[in-house]
Formats: C-alpha cells, structure tokens, sequence
C-alpha cells in the first residue's frame, strides 16, 4: 500500500509539473517544486525531456538542483552533463559534499572533470581531487574527508569546543582521537563526551578496540565489516595510519545496492554501464560482447550433436539418435540450472564475506551431499518420464527404450554433478584470479554446461546403444 501511494504522489507530482510546463509559469513551478524532496524532483526529472529539464534547473534553488543532480540515474546525468556548460556545472558541483562531488565529476571524461575542477574554489578541488585519486570501488573513493579529530591529551571541554567550532553540516556520531604525530589512536562516542567531566583527558575515554579501514580496501570488504560489526561509522587511515576520513552507515546501504546491482547485471550477461546512455545502440553493444560467446558456445553444442549424429548415423542407428534427441533439453536445462544454484549460493556468500564461503573444504563437502540428492532425484524422476515417452510412441523393433531410459538417467545424474562442480570451484578460481565471481553465474558459463551435459548424455547412449 505505502508503494501505491507513493506512485500515485509521483503521477500526480508529475502531471502538475507538465501543466506548468506546458503553460510556461515559472513562478508556480518555482513554488510547487520548493515543496518537494529533492529525490522525489529527481525521478521527476528523469521523465523528462531536456528542454523541460532546463526549464526546472532554471527555476530551482542551486543547492536543490546540486541534489537533483547527485540523485538522478547515470543516464539522465550524462544528458544533464551536455545540457551544462562548465560554469554552471562547476557551480552546482561546489554546493555537493566532496565524497559525493568525486562520484558526480568521476563520470566524466578525464579533461572536461578537470575544466569543471578550475572553476571551483582551490581548496575544495583540492578535497575533490584526492577523493578521486582512489578507486571509485574503495573506501578511499566512497569516503567522507570530513571529520572532527583531536589530539589524545585534550580535554573533554577543548573537544566539545573543537566539535562547536566545526564546520560540519553531517552528523557524527563520535570523535577521532590522534597522536602527536597524526596518526590514529581510537575514537571516543559522543556519549562519553556528554557524561564525563570537563576536565578529563580523552586519551582515558579511547575505545581501544575501534574499528577502522584502510583507504585502499574494496568497497564490498567496507561493506561486510560494517555488516558483521553493526557499525553506523568507521575511520578512514591511509597507509601510514593517519586519519583521511570516515565512511557512513547510509554510504554503505548506496555500497550495497550497487554491489547487488553489479552482480545481477553480471549474472544475466549485461553490465551497468548500458544504463550510462539511452542509445539503444550503445546498450546492444554492451550486450552482444556477453551474447556473442554464448552465441560461440551454443555453436559449440551444436557441433557436439553434428559429431554424434554422424556416429550414430555410421552405426546404423539413426533411430537411436532421433528418440534421444527431444530429451537433450531436458537434461542440458536441468543440469544448468543445477550449476547455476550452486554457483549463486557460493558467490552470495563471497561477496557477503560469509565464512563458511571462504572455506572451499567445507562448501565442497555440504555441496557434494546435496548435488547427488539432486542428481538421483532428477535422474529418477527424468528417466521416468523419458520411459513413459519412449513407451507412448509406436513399438519399433530397433529401439530399445529402455537402453535410452538407462543412459538418459545415467546422463542426467552425471551432468548435474558436472555442472554443480563447476558451480562451485569456478567462483573460488574467479575471485583467486581478480575476476568478479559473479561472471561464474553468467550465460558464458551456463552454456558450457550445455555442451558438457549434451556431450556426456550422447556418449552414454551411444555405448549403451551398440
């Protein structure tokens, strides 16, 4: 109910922007809009055309359409960032957080980001630019450079008073504690500040076993120790220990969709990246070069079936051949589908760091058990159905049913220990390799597993057929 009702504010938002659009009345657009949140203007905006676009941008306040900016998909920014000149982009840029400045200009082509970066006063470019010197996937590239830290022989007042004088429209929920030369020492909650008297030193209120990260760890690591630690902060150091930042709960839950994101597109063959234009040409593009190997691999098949049919054509078995072939979806289906859940139960634990994920062994065991229940129950259960096939047809001296039945059953059963095997070490070799595990679950992979299971069913019928 509450999604309904939010769709249906949305179509009514939308319908009262058009009229005002449509009747060029700025001053009631101006009004109506300064009522709304800025995500709910932005998925507004991405409904648009950029004529209409420009006419919003021009109407509403520079730090609400910095917001607009920020929060409309990759698609919409990229034809944002054409409707912009660099002036203006620069401007609204500079009304972002810097974490959030970096993810914006980190879109666009390395020299127009840096005529964007002259235009913006020195020392936040300066904040702008180091955030994007990290990988876009690493805390050092999702972090907060904004924090409050103070030496460990400070009081609790000089720390209160640090906190009052602190130019930080965020909220915090703790601060950091540093040595003499910088370098990190703990953190102190805010709790402990308000509770303790005035004149105590901070380095007595230090939580000796904070949790931090290193700028260089990958996003998805951050994401899993704030998961494991029910962590709403965590402290950014660089390599020598020294404090650059501080990551966030909500930056995380923003980690986490993209993640989830990132690994569905990857498993149905597609990538993100398709969503950066509307070009449809674009898109195919992105597509075809997941398409096209499986376009190679289901050839590949095709040629495994050519190389048996010649076979069983060169023993007088034609027949043979012609009553197995309608079962060779079955299994190729079947034992696909069998690798596929194998393989997305052992990449959901990788990328949620799971511990009895990282432990090949014991994966490898729990998987086996339950990969050859699978396969006897679908080979019992499919050679059944291949017998009462075979039965229903006109009696034919020259088959034998039962022969097809056994290698069908046989068949099935060893494809699917096949395709369940590969499910699981291939997603362990991906990721010890630097490749995304989730290309494991991907169509590449699942034709593979078509070629093979064909291969294995078609070998047994034709041994148990001569």
């Amino acid at each position: 109910m509450p999604d309904e009702q939010k769709q249906l504010a949305q179509q009514i938002l939308l319908q009262q922007i058009m009229v005002l659009l449509e009747a060029e009345d700025a001053p009631g657009l101006r009004a109506l809009l300064s009522e709304q949140r800025s995500s709910d203007i932005a998925e507004v905006v991405e409904l648009l055309d950029n004529e209409q676009r420009r006419t919003i941008f021009d109407v509403l306040d520079k730090a609400i359409s910095a917001e607009v900016l920020e929060k409309v998909d990759e698609a919409t920014r990229g034809e944002l960032f054409e409707l912009f000149g660099d002036e203006e982009l620069a401007g609204l840029i500079c009304q972002l957080d810097p974490d959030d400045a970096a993810d914006v200009l980190s879109e666009l082509p390395e020299e127009r980001s840096a005529d964007v970066l002259k235009g913006i006063a020195p020392d936040e470019s300066a904040k702008i630019r180091d955030l994007m010197s990290y990988s876009e996937d690493s805390a050092g590239g999702i972090m907060d450079p904004a924090v409050i830290s103070v030496l460990e022989d400070a009081t609790v007042a000089e720390a209160v008073s640090k906190i009052r004088s602190a130019e930080i429209d965020e909220d915090f929920f703790s601060v950091y504690v540093v040595n003499r030369f910088g370098r990190f020492v703990g953190d102190v909650r805010i709790r402990l500040l308000l509770t303790s008297p005035e004149d105590t030193k901070m380095n007595s209120l230090i939580d000796p076993d904070t949790i931090y990260v290193t700028a260089e760890a990958d996003q998805e690591e951050v994401r899993n120790i704030f998961s494991k630690n029910d962590l709403i902060v965590a402290p950014v150091l660089n390599k020598k220990h020294k404090l650059i930042g501080r990551i966030t709960a909500d930056r995380i839950i923003e980690v986490a969709e993209e993640e989830a994101a990132e690994d569905l597109y990857t498993m149905a063959g597609t990538d993100a990246d398709e969503l950066d234009k509307f070009s449809a040409f674009h898109a195919a593009r992105i597509r075809m070069t997941w398409l096209l190997p499986c376009l190679i691999g289901t050839g590949i098949t095709a040629v495994v079936l050519t190389f048996f049919h010649w076979k069983f054509a060169a023993g007088n078995l034609g027949l043979i051949f012609a009553a197995a072939i309608p079962f060779v979806p079955m299994i190729a289906a079947i034992s696909g589908n069998a690798g596929l859940q194998t393989s997305a139960i052992v990449v959901s634990g990788l990328a949620t760091g799971h511990l009895a994920a990282l432990k090949l062994s014991q994966v490898f065991s729990r998987e086996v058990r339950i990969a050859v229940v699978v396969a006897l129950s679908c080979g019992v259960i499919g050679g059944a159905i291949c017998a009462l096939l075979l039965n229903s047809r006109a009696p034919d001296s020259t088959i034998e049913p039962m022969r097809i039945v056994f290698a069908f059953g046989i068949g099935m059963f060893s494809a699917i220990i096949v395709a369940t095997t590969l499910g699981l070490f291939l997603p362990f070799l991906f990721r010890r390799i630097g490749i995304d595990p989730a290309i494991s679950s991907g169509p590449l992979v699942t034709t593979a597993n078509d070629s093979i299971s064909v291969a294995i069913y078609m070998t047994l019928t034709l041994l148990l057929a001569s």
